[in-house]
C-alpha cells in the first residue's frame, strides 16, 4: 500500500484523473430509509436526510427521484486527507472551465462528481492541470 501524499506539487503531477464508465445519481432519501451498502457508491448523513450517490441504473432500479446525474472522476493519487490546496486547484481549474464539481475525499483518493454531459471535458481539463504541473 502507498504512502498518502501531502505535497501539493506532487500531488497535482500524479493526480492521474480516472472517468469512471456510467452516470451516477444523487439521491435524497429519509434517515431510515432500507439501503444496501453493496448498492451504494457514497453516502452523507445531513439534518434534512440521508444524501446517496448510486448508480444510474440502481436510482432506476428502486425508483428514487435523481437530484443531480453526474460523471465520477477519480483522482487515482494516494491523497493524504490532510493536504492542502489540491481542491482548492482542481476547482479552481473547472470553474475556469465552466464547470461545477462535487467533491468527496475517501481514505485513499479524492473523488469529483460533475454534470454527467461535462464528464470527458472536465477529465480533459485534469488532465491539462495535471500536465502543466509536470512542466513546473
Amino acid at each position: 500500500m502507498s504512502q498518502p501524499e501531502n505535497d501539493l506539487a506532487v500531488l497535482l503531477r500524479t493526480m492521474r484523473p480516472e472517468l469512471h464508465p456510467g452516470a451516477f445519481a444523487f439521491i435524497s432519501l429519509p434517515h431510515d430509509a432500507d439501503v444496501s451498502v453493496s448498492e451504494v457508491i457514497a453516502t452523507f448523513r445531513e439534518a434534512e436526510g440521508l444524501t446517496v450517490v448510486v448508480d444510474e441504473e440502481t436510482a432506476a432500479r428502486r425508483g428514487w427521484p435523481v437530484l443531480f446525474r453526474a460523471a465520477w472522476i477519480t483522482l487515482t493519487v494516494h491523497s493524504d486527507l490532510a493536504a492542502v490546496g489540491l481542491t482548492a486547484a482542481f476547482a479552481r481549474a473547472l470553474g475556469a472551465a465552466g464547470i461545477s464539481c462535487n467533491v468527496m475525499a475517501a481514505a485513499y483518493h479524492d473523488h469529483i462528481f460533475v454534470p454527467f454531459d461535462d464528464g470527458p471535458r472536465a477529465r480533459d481539463v485534469l488532465v491539462a492541470l495535471q500536465c502543466d504541473a509536470m512542466r513546473r
